[in-house]
């Protein structure tokens, strides 16, 4: 049954401000401006001020104005489980369906304001509760508990250093795809090889040293640990 702050209980809108904060929240707790919403949604601001206020007024937002929006108890729980439910679809479309890397976000997306909690617990079991989706991002517990070890992006290691790729960013699919097709995937190991003025890295992937070029959004999107981490 849904309860009070369960995804399935709040408009589509109001689930997708809330994960947008949720996701701001995990990178470094700043919360999001008005603006900031109306570009990720492709509205313009007076539209996304209005959400905010409306938002704000249900108790799922925090605002003041010219101030940045957070994220209220209420509404964290809220994101919690939709981002849970996300990440457990992503995972299901991956590892159970063959969905490819670069398939499942847009997927997810559509069906996360549909399913059940009684289905998504279901899928949660039989995928033995894993805990990251495919990007390596780290699937919530309903408690909101495993956010997953604070990772590095790629464009601020130095030369030299030797990492492994534990998360891409996966809101842009055509670069999910290049990077894949690099073999840039989950889990391989990175040597930084030189930072090009324009901000682009060269580096060597995996154990047969290919050397491979990454454009500076590239490495925005691509998040990093050492191996001793």
């Amino acid at each position: 049954m849904a309860t009070a702050t369960s995804p399935r209980t709040t408009s589509a809108v109001a689930q997708d401000y809330l994960k947008l904060l949720w996701a701001q929240e995990e990178v470094d707790g700043a919360g999001l401006s008005v603006n900031d919403l109306a570009r990720a949604t492709g509205v313009v601001a007076s539209t996304a001020s209005e959400n905010v206020t409306r938002l704000a007024a249900q108790g799922l937002l925090s605002h003041k104005p010219y101030q940045k929006v957070h994220l209220t108890d209420q509404g964290r729980a809220v994101a919690i489980g939709m981002i849970r439910r996300h990440r457990l679809l992503e995972t299901y479309l991956h590892d159970a369906l063959g969905f490819n890397w670069d398939e499942i976000h847009e997927e997810a997306e559509i069906l996360e304001h549909a399913v059940s909690d009684r289905l998504l617990d279901r899928l949660d079991e039989v995928l033995g509760h894993p805990a990251r989706d495919p990007h390596g991002d780290p699937i919530p517990a309903p408690d909101g508990g495993n956010r997953g070890p604070v990772a590095t992006p790629l464009v601020e290691v130095e030369e030299g250093a030797s990492v492994r790729v534990v998360r891409v960013s996966d809101r842009d699919t055509d670069l999910i795809r290049a990077l894949h097709e690099a073999g840039v995937r989950l889990d391989a190991d990175l040597e930084v090889l030189r930072h090009a003025s324009d901000g682009q890295m060269r580096v060597r992937v995996g154990p047969d040293g290919a050397e491979v070029l990454l454009p500076k959004q590239w490495c925005q999107a691509i998040h990093v640990l050492w191996p001793q981490e």
